[in-house]
């Protein structure tokens, strides 16, 4: 037998040259190492600036070989930043890491309440039903219904009833053979039904996040989710949306960069009030290290709403209590949105944020909140999270930041329906 690739009357080429002694490249060498993916995501851009500053020879050939490699690059003002190879290998190394830290046994997939035809095998058989997949056809049983079928076309129902009994005469298998199967035999194996969803992570990047590593979990955790969709669930989607005093997007290419805003304001007490436009046009011009956890929901809603998946999810990711929110300019229609930074939280703050979760699960939008509670002498505002959490009958997780990877892909692969405490 003969294989062709390509068109036939075309001569296929090829080159050879000289071993040089070593073997092909595996996939973890075509990813960058792991110290270094370590530093950049606890640095952010002060990383990539500190590479490109390094005076060392040796160190700048090392730099020059991974541009070579395809891991860096320069932009138009000679600047290194990130290539999409090194984003992946970022996303792969972070994967890699959240899973060898798991418990075996997660199941790999969204299960679903009904029986289904693309997921994994439970026990037991059903009928087959037109549509199904012949592939989950289970073929002993398959063979076992037309047998019976067959020898009970041969035999009278009483000659049937008595051929198990001692004396009785069993069709010959001559008479059977060969054996006719039609679709009223074929008899499917169990499976539990899975869904495409649509997940987006909201991660808190207010100035509490630097502490206890916080960020650089959170940062680890959502760059292994994008690789864990992207392989092995390609018919989902996940976007990420990064809150602190307002909310804005977040793509894949920008996400090992990001970091927490910086506390610049440190009064016992705050009250700050300005116009949301103003504010988004120069963000420098107010303390950016608040937590507007109203406006990311409003974000995050509006980016499922343009998603078509049959389920839908934000994941929260955060140490602390709203401490911003947005509410319309008093001076009426057309004038506008506020935004109020308040510090210590107000009331105010937490009502409007969960009105917002409220729109969310009213758009059937499932909420699941993962709380850092390192420091446990502050966790009075854990009673948000419950308070959100019943509001909208979603599920709530307490954990540190060193579980939290483990905790939000077994989440995501699981699909928990009930709060669950992480020790």
């Amino acid at each position: 037998m003969f294989l062709f690739l390509g068109r036939y009357d075309k001569p296929m080429k090829y080159s050879y040259g000289e071993f040089d002694g070593f073997g092909f490249m595996t996939p973890d060498d075509l990813y960058p190492q792991p110290k270094l993916v370590e530093f950049i995501l606890q640095y952010g851009d002060m990383a990539l600036d500190a590479l490109d500053n390094i005076e060392e020879e040796d160190k700048q050939q090392w730099i020059e070989q991974m541009i070579e490699a395809g891991l860096f690059e320069r932009d138009e003002q000679g600047q290194l930043r990130l290539t999409p190879r090194m984003v992946r290998g970022i996303e792969h190394q972070s994967l890699l890491e959240i899973f060898a830290g798991m418990k075996r046994g997660t199941r790999e997939g969204h299960s679903t309440a009904e029986l289904g035809s693309s997921g994994e095998r439970s026990d037991g058989t059903k009928p087959y039903q037109f549509g199904d997949p012949v592939s989950d056809l289970d073929l002993a049983a398959t063979m076992r219904n037309a047998l019976h079928r067959t020898l009970a076309h041969l035999s009278p129902p009483s000659s049937a009833q008595l051929s198990c009994q001692e004396g009785a005469t069993a069709p010959k298998m001559g008479n059977v053979l060969p054996l006719q199967i039609n679709a009223k035999d074929f008899e499917l194996h169990n499976t539990d039904g899975q869904s495409d969803a649509a997940t987006c992570i909201l991660i808190d990047l207010s100035g509490s996040m630097m502490r206890n590593g916080r960020f650089y979990q959170a940062k680890r955790v959502a760059l292994g989710m994008a690789s864990m969709i992207r392989n092995r669930f390609p018919q989902d989607t996940i976007d990420f949306v990064g809150f602190y005093s307002m909310a804005t997007r977040i793509t894949e290419a920008e996400l090992p960069l990001i970091m927490p805003k910086p506390v610049t304001v440190h009064d016992y007490e705050v009250r700050l009030r300005i116009p949301l436009d103003q504010a988004m046009a120069d963000p420098t011009k107010i303390p950016q290290h608040f937590t507007n956890l109203h406006m990311g929901l409003r974000l995050a809603r509006q980016i499922l709403t343009k998603r078509g998946a049959a389920n839908k999810q934000i994941f929260i990711i955060t140490d602390g209590q709203p401490t911003a929110h947005i509410e319309p300019n008093a001076a009426g229609p057309g004038a506008g949105e506020m935004l109020y930074l308040l510090y210590p939280p107000s009331e105010v703050t937490s009502t409007v944020t969960l009105k917002e979760a409220l729109r969310c699960w009213q758009q059937d939008i499932r909420i699941a909140s993962f709380a850092l509670i390192e420091d446990y002498w502050g966790m009075d505002w854990v009673g948000f999270i419950d308070q959100m959490t019943r509001l909208v009958r979603g599920v709530a997780f307490y954990c540190s930041g060193e579980d939290l990877g483990s905790t939000v892909i077994e989440s995501y692969l699981s699909g928990k329906r009930r709060k669950k405490s992480v020790q």
